[in-house]
């Protein structure tokens, strides 16, 4: 990918896509499937924002039978299995266990009974995933003894067993994210990244074009296109104000998610644990109490989480107090007393914000948003050309997108060939049988590379880890590990002439998996410094403020800023 803003300056596109999250980057690999011209802009780094701090999870939508909602539950599944499919390196499956006890709605029959009943809606549930270990399996029933090994210590006699169901799980949200825009990129859309939509041309009835000005340059300039769709995630409605009504207000309610990451692996077992916490689910037709929350295994660390809190908005900072994460820690503790976690086991505090239910300030038990949301702004507002879409949830992003294309095309009176992502594999994720293929990979890799790097470059890159494997013959020692870490130099160098890093905290917070599960260290930060300053010539005072602005994010989401 070459950041090319010339181009998007002289060409009119017939899709402008502003914001790349998961949602905006479908968006545009999308519309460059279906054959239309496509710019797609991001004000910072793609995917770095909601998407880059999700919990790491691809829903399949079994809770929502909990609700009665049955379409959305399918959806979530189908989605589920499409990005099990289109990126095998990066998406796998995740079982999940949770603990039964009594007779009632926590017993084992009454779980049972939940899971065949998802297990009988979701039937098509693996469709195209040949692999056998990479599909997702009907929910089974285990014994006490067989929780008490999976998740030593737990005080196994509290309960009678555990329902195991299983969902998908991130390798990188970023990465995926990345991925996606590569893949239309190598499709022929213009990508660029640090792009800032400041304001639509409009007419009053019509929106012909966009301004813009470049984050690294300084340059402003206007991009054409004849449809535009928004999906600035939180932020699109503050982009509406300059698009459609300077004096719109929003009209919808804000969660900040949270989730904190430890940096170990508190429990050896490959499941993530469910467990209850405080709150309950005010919407729940069939409810089992207290709204569960998640311990999860995740590469070398433990994801736990989620916890949400009303939030005004994008236009008011949020982050996580220090007493807020003491409350997380306390709560996880009552749930589980064996864990003992204190401060000083958070290595990451991760909060993003999603759209949210209506609830009145100060709930204690809150309602999640549902569905996302798309809005045809010459229906709404009387204004052409323009598309919004606001999502909920990760796992339902490359469909919201097809319906956004969807309607962009017909609005273009063009002949729609349909959708077709979830049929092709993204860049990199061609791959037949991913445990085969990383084997391989692992048997053939230099000798000098320890097979966890190597699974490691696999994971990040799938079929792509060639070409980072290829700068080993320009210095063998990019070959080096960063730190601690299974990160090579290697990666920074690949990151800058291929995947459109242009700060340092591209390349340690969503390039590479750096800083994505702990601060990665002042040594980590001025080696991967030194290596960019000598592919992107920069002089001292660039040198600087790039190390400072870096660690600034990373411990803004560490134990240390809070």
């Amino acid at each position: 990918m070459k950041r090319n803003t010339k181009a998007l300056a002289n060409q009119e596109f017939d899709l402008v896509v502003v914001g790349s999250g998961i949602f905006g980057a479908c968006a545009a690999y999308d519309a460059a499937i279906r054959g239309l011209s496509v710019a797609l802009i991001e004000r910072d780094d793609f995917g770095g924002a909601t998407s880059a701090h999700s919990y790491k999870m691809i829903h399949g939508g079994i809770r929502y039978l909990q609700h009665f909602d049955i379409s959305r539950l399918r959806r979530s599944s189908a989605e589920r299995a499409a990005f099990l499919r289109m990126a095998p390196h990066l998406v796998h499956p995740l079982p999940i266990a949770i603990p039964t006890s009594g007779f009632g709605m926590k017993g084992k029959l009454a779980l049972r009974t939940g899971m065949g009943l998802y297990d009988l809606l979701t039937t098509g549930r693996n469709h195209g995933i040949r692999t056998p270990e990479r599909q997702i399996p009907n929910g089974r029933l285990i014994r006490r003894s067989e929780l008490a090994s999976l998740f030593p210590g737990i005080e196994a006699d509290r309960y009678s067993g555990a329902a195991v169901f299983c969902d998908g799980q991130m390798y990188n949200p970023t990465r995926l994210v990345l991925s996606v825009v590569h893949s239309a990129a190598r499709l022929g859309a213009n990508v660029a990244n640090y792009i800032e939509a400041v304001r639509f041309h409009h007419d009053g009835k019509t929106i012909s074009g966009v301004d813009v000005k470049d984050g690294l340059s300084g340059d402003e300039f206007t991009i054409r296109g004849k449809m535009f769709v928004n999906a600035a995630g939180p932020y699109a409605e503050t982009l509406l104000q300059k698009a459609v009504d300077p004096h719109r207000g929003q009209k919808r309610q804000y969660s900040r998610d949270a989730c904190f990451v430890i940096g170990r692996r508190l429990f050896e077992s490959d499941h993530a644990l469910a467990v209850q916490g405080d709150t309950h689910d005010p919407e729940a037709i069939l409810s089992r109490g207290e709204r569960h929350l998640f311990i999860v295994p995740w590469r070398q660390y433990t994801l736990i989480g989620v916890w949400h809190k009303l939030h005004p908005g994008s236009q008011h900072p949020f982050q996580v107090s220090h007493s807020e994460l003491q409350g997380f820690i306390d709560e996880i503790n009552r749930a589980l007393p064996v864990l003992d976690l204190s401060m000083t086991d958070v290595s990451k505090v991760n909060c993003g914000l999603v759209p949210f239910g209506e609830n009145a300030p100060g709930a204690k038990n809150l309602k999640y948003g549902h569905r996302s949301t798309l809005i045809d702004h010459a229906k709404e507002d009387g204004i052409e050309n323009l598309l919004t879409i606001i999502g909920v949830r990760y796992t339902t992003g490359r469909w919201e997108a097809s319906r956004a294309v969807t309607r962009a095309i017909k609005k273009l009176g063009r002949k729609d060939p349909g959708c077709e992502t979830d049929k092709r594999p993204l860049i990199g994720g061609e791959i037949e049988n991913f445990t085969e293929y990383l084997a391989d990979a692992i048997r053939i890799a230099p000798d000098s590379l320890h097979p966890r790097v190597v699974e490691s470059l696999v994971h990040n890159y799938g079929t792509r880890y060639h070409e980072v494997l290829g700068y080993l013959d320009e210095d063998d020692e990019l070959g080096a590990t960063i730190g601690r870490s299974e990160t090579i130099g290697a990666q920074v160098i690949h990151a800058v002439r291929n995947e459109m890093a242009m700060t340092l905290s591209d390349v340690l917070l969503r390039r590479t998996d750096l800083g994505t599960g702990e601060d990665p260290g002042i040594d980590e930060i001025m080696l991967c410094a030194n290596l960019m300053a000598v592919e992107l010539c920069w002089d001292d005072e660039r040198f600087q403020s790039e190390v400072e602005a870096v660690t600034r994010l990373a411990t803004a989401s560490s134990l240390k800023s809070i």
